[in-house]
């Protein structure tokens, strides 16, 4: 090899071994033997000026960064080498020298900056990437399958880490309650607003009328959450039996209905303040009657507010594109419409996109 680092020291192409038989600690033990290593390598280059010995000096130099050796001491190294094989060097080339340690001396100083960043940075990621698969145990793993209702979803994060939340809650065999919640806030603060918001909801006891839950969540939020975050929810009722969908809304895109007889899309009604600004908030609920084939599709503002050529997808282009997949079973007319939406933004979508589609067997 042209040089390694072993238990018998460094070794030039050759096969001479270097001085230095043991393992190094840095000291000036370590210094005094890498000294002498050094300058017989440079020694056997400037003799012999062969490619495996300038190979040799990169080994070393590489061996010499892993075990954190300032920059200066190789400087050093080197002036000190200089000084012994070419005694006659003119004074100035040696303060030279001199000068350039005290450079390096700095140098040194923002490199071990930087490595300590790098491990703080791989800390960090470390930690968003449990953050974020706790997210994930927050989430349903799939919609619900159920004889009366064909159920699809897709929730895709702008980043790493989702500000959507959507639920499935079984009310009490007869019904089924859905939620979607959109957490104004990126990161690790809208994953704890979604966690606080999941142990909350886990918390209350069904079955509850929709505008009921979503006062009793206000409360939570008020209480727990900064003043700077707004939390928009719709939470609905599905009567399995009667097939209405009972639903309030607090603060959130309002959803659109679509009738199967006549094909008429219907922006559902909403009205309500975001979770959490104040603490006394009753919030209206609204009633859609569902016939076989009808459809209620809920989602996030990142559909709608989606850039396409440089404007807002908005609600019109969005129904545009339900209607060319009405045809479709739901789970696939979701990820269908997520796909076509990620196409006409050129795949940069800047916020998270959650979808529920919640439709009436026939």
């Amino acid at each position: 090899m042209p040089f390694q680092k072993g238990e018998t020291g460094i070794v030039t192409a050759d096969g001479t071994g270097l001085p230095g038989s043991v393992p190094l600690i840095w000291g000036d033990r370590m210094k005094d033997e890498l000294f002498e290593q050094y300058q017989t390598l440079l020694a056997c280059y400037l003799r012999d000026r062969r490619e495996d010995q300038l190979y040799a000096a990169q080994q070393m130099s590489k061996w010499m960064m892993e075990q954190k050796i300032p920059p200066e001491e190789m400087v050093s190294f080197h002036a000190e080498a200089l000084k012994s094989l070419m005694p006659d060097l003119p004074e100035d080339v040696h303060l030279s020298f001199n000068f350039l340690i005290e450079m390096m001396i700095g140098y040194g100083t923002a490199l071990r900056e930087h490595e300590n960043l790098l491990n703080r940075q791989r800390e960090l990621e470390y930690e968003i990437e449990v953050a974020v698969g706790m997210q994930q145990t927050l989430l349903p793993d799939s919609p619900p399958e159920l004889p009366e209702l064909d159920i699809g979803v897709i929730s895709v994060p702008a980043n790493r880490m989702s500000g959507d939340y959507y639920n499935f809650v079984n009310h009490d065999g007869d019904s089924i309650g859905v939620a979607l919640s959109d957490i104004i806030g990126k990161g690790i603060p809208a994953a704890l607003c979604m966690s606080m918001i999941k142990y909350a909801m886990d918390q209350l006891d069904h079955p509850l009328d929709p505008s009921e839950i979503l006062r009793r969540l206000n409360t939570v939020v008020e209480r727990n959450v900064d003043p700077s975050m707004f939390i928009t929810m719709v939470y609905g009722v599905y009567d399995l039996n009667r097939h209405i969908f009972r639903y309030a809304a607090a603060g959130h895109e309002p959803g659109i209905y679509i009738c199967k007889e006549d094909q008429h899309f219907e922006d559902m009604t909403t009205r309500g303040l975001v979770l959490g600004v104040t603490k006394e908030v009753q919030y209206q609920e609204y009633a859609l009657a569902l016939d076989p084939g009808d459809l209620i599709v809920l989602f996030s503002d990142g559909v709608t507010e989606a850039r396409i050529d440089g404007q807002f997808l908005g609600r019109e282009r969005l129904k545009e594109l339900i209607r060319s997949y009405l045809h479709l079973p739901a789970q696939r007319m979701a990820e269908t419409l997520y796909r076509n939406l990620y196409e006409m933004a050129d795949y940069q979508l800047k916020d998270d996109q959650t979808i529920i589609l919640i439709r009436r067997k026939e």
